[in-house]
């Protein structure tokens, strides 16, 4: 099969659709103690939306640059996609200061609004206010993150790497998983992380255990450009992703389950079992986080009927919150630290915290149209073949 650089492929509703959906969950999940928190997918599985959300990034940075990056693309093309990916882990960057800044922002608004000093130490605030001038330069630097505002750091360093991964991706995609899962596996064995002060256990989303997360997605990616399934259909392996899928509702929801498997891990644990075999910590992505949502992925990419519904109309609003993530998920973030700050205030209140999950994500909707629909501005001059063929696909991005 011959790949060209600049190929546009057909876009994959169902990309954009889940990946609106983590997003939604993600927003929902951010206001902790609100009641549709209990209907999002942390309560019905191993893991999360963020798991999903990084995965599917995995994929689209495959579809949306890895033309670039195959045999026989060349070294000129190969610099071009470099410069396309590395412009776009800038622009992450940039979006994620404006983001903690907002944040900041945000938190000491709503303090002064209710005249309540107390609201101003909230996720990780006391550093910051303690001081003030060693946060400005840590946070540029990254070196100091705001809880619910640190994804996007773990997410450019892994796009930063991405030109390597995609070439290798294409060439040697079983030593790119290997290397990845080596990675994974010494970073859960000796703890490693980079530094986030004050926290000493370092970045809550831990780029060296989360890069296997995203390189599989990568492989995926990969091979759709192939015109083939990283992993083929197998009966047997559905009903393996399955029956993970069944546990792990399980584990979650019934309690006699959930006490007996908490308890083999629990001895697991006083037997001396490896974290990253049997844990469940969020930062080091541990085995059964990993296995549950590349299980949800793989139910998820069987039946086709699941292509079929993602591009229905009534899904729309969710594919358009997918196509525009980094709009969303950043402005989500700053919003969900505001709702948060509220509650101190306001506690459980369900219409309360309903009618504000509703206005944020009306907010949310509004900002991804305007981008969607915005009308662009033309540049001068002739564009390039491969330039209108990059810009389709990295929509999907």
């Amino acid at each position: 099969m011959t790949h060209q650089a600049g190929l546009a492929m057909p876009r994959d509703p169902r990309i954009d659709v889940l990946r609106g959906l983590a997003l939604l969950m993600i927003f929902i999940n951010h206001v902790p103690g609100n009641f549709w928190e209990n209907y999002t997918s942390r309560n019905f599985g191993l893991s999360d939306a963020a798991e999903g959300f990084v995965l599917i990034s995995g994929i689209s940075a495959a579809l949306a640059y890895g033309q670039w990056f195959a045999p026989g693309a060349g070294m000129r093309q190969a610099m071009v996609g470099l410069g396309h990916v590395w412009h776009r882990v800038w622009t992450i960057y940039l979006v994620q200061i404006l983001a903690t800044v907002l944040t900041l922002a945000t938190i000491l608004a709503v303090a002064r609004w209710f005249d309540d000093p107390q609201l101003r130490h909230i996720n990780k605030m006391d550093s910051f206010l303690v001081d003030p001038g060693g946060a400005m330069q840590r946070i540029p630097l990254l070196l100091q993150q705001l809880d619910y505002v640190d994804i996007l750091p773990m997410y450019l360093v892994l796009l930063f790497w991405t030109p390597l991964a995609l070439w290798l991706a294409w060439r040697a995609g079983w030593l790119l998983l290997g290397l990845s899962a080596l990675l994974w596996w010494a970073a859960n064995t000796w703890q490693l992380n980079l530094p986030n002060h004050p926290n000493p256990a370092g970045w809550y989303f831990n780029p060296l255990a989360w890069q296997l997360n995203f390189v599989i997605g990568l492989l995926i990616g990969t091979a759709a450009r192939q015109g083939r399934r990283a992993v083929p259909a197998n009966a047997l392996l559905l009903v393996i992703a399955g029956a993970v899928l069944i546990l792990g509702v399980g584990w979650m929801q019934i309690g006699f389950i959930g006490d007996y498997m908490w308890g083999l891990i629990g001895q697991a644990q006083q037997d001396g079992a490896p974290a990253w075999l049997i844990g469940f910590e969020k930062t080091y992505l541990p085995l059964p986080r990993l296995i549950h949502v590349l299980a949800l992925a793989y139910v998820l990419s069987y039946f086709s009927i699941v292509r079929r519904v993602c591009g229905m109309a009534i899904l729309a609003p969710f594919a358009l919150l997918g196509r525009q993530g980094l709009l969303v998920f950043a402005a989500g973030s700053v919003i969900d630290v505001g709702l948060q700050t509220v509650r101190q205030r306001t506690g459980d209140n369900f219409a309360l915290d309903s009618a504000m999950l509703g206005a944020g994500l009306a907010v949310l909707f509004a900002l991804a149209a305007v981008k969607q629909y915005w009308p662009k501005s033309r540049k001068s001059g002739p564009i390039k073949r491969q330039d209108r063929g990059l810009a389709r696909l990295s929509q999907s991005e």
